[in-house]
């Protein structure tokens, strides 16, 4: 019963929620802009360290077992922000600013035993090679400066993919939320206006609003 009460309440005023969705929908259809594309890089890395030791069947587990260790801390190092500022100060050096912060958010990573793989997705066509290429050299020239143990083992990791930028056209998701939670907006002020206005009109227009407040219907005249 209640279900219905609403429903006629919202069909008398419809225009209350109408006129919120129809002023959202003009101005987004006049001023929406496609989100801009983007594009990521795919960059693969071996690691590992030479074997050492006396006998080189006998400890091939450990350089193998260890290549593994180095996959998955330099996983872990590359989405810090201190890596993040040791390649935002490499392209300084190389006349590109970039915030350190960007570059964090810009890079995911995993790790399938000895390989690293790292993930970057940028705004810029004209940067990403750039910024790119500034990870890969830190992660292969510098892993000592994360890891001491990996001090005189030249590269720690190698990097087996060019860095190359793949286009990333934005989803149709990403492109018609904004819009969907405008228009959402829209439809939930628009019925929050009908309910007010409802709860603010004096006027009785339903025989169940009287009996509501304790009166007895004897008649009413029908409409014509």
């Amino acid at each position: 019963m209640e279900l219905r009460f609403y429903w006629k309440v919202l069909l008398r005023r419809w225009w209350l929620m109408v006129t919120p969705v129809l002023v959202v929908l003009a101005h987004t259809l006049l001023t929406y802009h496609p989100p801009p594309m983007s594009y990521q890089v795919v960059m693969r890395f071996a690691a590992g360290t030479a074997p050492a030791g006396l006998s080189l069947d006998y400890d091939r587990y450990y350089p193998w077992l260890a290549s593994e260790y180095i996959a998955n801390g330099l996983a872990d190092v590359a989405k810090t922000g201190v890596f993040a500022q040791a390649v935002a100060a490499r392209l300084m050096e190389e006349g590109t600013t970039v915030d350190p912060a960007a570059i964090q958010r810009a890079i995911v990573t995993d790790n399938a035993q000895s390989i690293l793989v790292v993930y970057l997705t940028w705004p810029n066509a004209e940067q990403v090679s750039t910024v790119a290429k500034g990870i890969a050299d830190e992660l292969t020239q510098n892993g000592a400066a994360y890891f001491p143990q990996l001090e005189g083992v030249e590269p720690a990791a190698r990097l087996l993919d060019a860095p190359i930028p793949i286009p990333l056209p934005p989803s149709l998701r990403t492109q018609l939320l904004g819009p969907a939670v405008r228009l959402g907006l829209a439809v939930a002020m628009g019925t929050g206006l009908a309910l007010t206005w409802h709860y603010l009109d004096p006027t009785v227009r339903d025989p169940e609003e009287l009996e509501g407040i304790g009166l007895t219907v004897l008649g009413h005249i029908p409409k014509k």
